[in-house]
């Protein structure tokens, strides 16, 4: 019998399937033993820098003491009350904290279990809103190919129908109507050709779409495309004058990653929707926030159903509010602008990577750090390679990203971009 205190990984192996892993040949898995700061220790007695915020989450590091602190203290108070019927604390503080933060518009709250599902209940509540107001046609959702959403099945809907994970759904899926990736570069200029090819699309089908979803500013798990604002601002303009809903979707982008608290300020926009999640409690525990407007909330109210159909069991709960509500405070008091700035000027170090003749381009954008290469990337090779550095890092694809925690010092993101160089140059990938 194996040790409480051990991972079982021949046990792991054979009976556990982990994200996006064959169960005939899985990917292989490092037993952590704990962490710390912007350090994942294995059991084996590595100590790695870990370089993507456990899936961008992690905005403080691991362990903070004041979200521990918190989570301590509720879990002696309260760890789960259902949220039909009563009210706390910690949820209330945190939908305070999110209406005041969040673009002006937006001050109505709906707390959900995990990113997948603040889509799922944006979805609804866009299609609710125009059933409710008698626009029974509006059932489609418009939305940019290389986008990524979510696992379950209404997010899966609206990620890219070709060449995401999810394309071979098609059929199971609602079919919704896709326009052409957005392609004019943050830092340099808008595609006039893509916004009026925007505008044809939303000319055509207006009349069936509820909304339009979309990661503002960097479509992430798609292909890490960091697009224009001028984008967005043409969208939103589009939107307004066509009756169809704005949902954005910043549960990677939300919280400062990209150099702004939320990344559609690049735009200076505000959504109709907004999906939040990942960050939200600092990576502690999952969490998300779907937030409306007066408009949508009163009209869906003001249906048939009279009210929002969706309800999870452990909507608001204690734990991860009181979570929240830590991570949030953080963000303020650790200045988090100056924290993601520093970042993004440590990260141009990726950009000795274009020497290399495997490298298609390199880009950065807040605490995002990118590098696209010519070939799919073999993910337990590089992996293993990583690990001997001392590093934690996982790519999809082409790309080869960082996404720390702010917290990380300027020498590990020089350690981290030292590895990317050396697997690349290695041809450990």
């Amino acid at each position: 019998m194996s040790n409480n205190n051990t991972v079982d990984l021949a046990f792991d192996k054979a009976h556990i399937w982990h994200p996006y892993t064959s169960m005939l040949d899985p990917l292989p898995v490092y037993p952590a033993s704990h962490t710390q700061g912007n350090r994942i220790h294995l059991e084996t007695g590595e100590e790695l820098i870990d370089g993507m915020a456990s899936w961008w989450s992690a905005i403080h590091g691991y362990n903070h003491p004041d979200i521990v602190t918190a989570i301590t203290e509720q879990a002696g108070k309260m760890s789960h009350v259902m949220f039909g019927g009563l009210t706390h604390a910690p949820a209330v503080e945190l939908c305070k904290k999110l209406v005041a933060m969040t673009p002006a518009p937006l001050n109505k709250v709906f707390l959900a279990d995990s990113g997948s599902v603040s889509v799922e209940v944006a979805i609804k509540m866009a299609l609710q809103y125009w059933l409710s107001q008698g626009h029974t046609r509006k059932t489609k959702l418009m939305t940019a190919q290389k986008g990524y959403h979510g696992d379950t099945f209404a997010a899966m809907s609206v990620c890219d129908p070709v060449n995401s994970m999810h394309s071979m759904y098609q059929g199971f899926l609602p079919e919704h109507i896709f326009v052409p990736a957005p392609s004019g570069r943050f830092h340099e200029q808008a595609c006039e050709e893509e916004l009026a090819q925007l505008e044809a699309s939303f000319a055509a089908h207006h009349q069936e779409v509820a909304a339009f979803i979309i990661e503002p500013i960097v479509q992430n798990a798609g292909g890490m495309n960091f697009y224009h604002p001028d984008y967005l601002k043409k969208l939103r303009a589009l939107c307004d004058q066509y009756d169809v809903l704005l949902i954005l979707d910043e549960i990677a982008t939300g919280f400062g990653r990209t150099g702004k608290l939320f990344a559609c300020e690049h735009a200076d926009i505000s959504p109709d929707i907004l999906c939040l999640g990942k960050a939200l409690t600092g990576g502690t525990m999952t969490l998300s926030a779907t937030l409306t407007t007066d408009e949508i909330a009163i009209g869906i109210s003001q249906g048939e159903a009279k009210v929002l159909m969706h309800g999870p069991t452990f909507m608001g709960n204690p734990l991860a509010c009181a979570a929240a509500n830590a991570s949030l405070t953080l963000l303020q008091t650790n200045a988090w602008q100056q924290q993601v700035q520093r970042l993004a000027n440590s990260l141009t170090l990726l950009e000795r990577c274009r020497s290399l003749d495997a490298v298609q381009d390199v880009r950065v954008l807040g605490a995002i750090g990118v590098v696209e290469v010519n070939r799919t990337i073999d993910v337990a090779k590089i992996q293993r390679f990583f690990i001997e550095k001392g590093l934690w890092i996982r790519p999809f694809g082409r790309l080869i990203y960082l996404m720390p925690p702010y917290i990380t010092p300027d020498d590990d993101i020089a350690q981290l971009a030292d590895g990317i160089y050396d697997a690349i140059a290695q041809n450990a990938y």
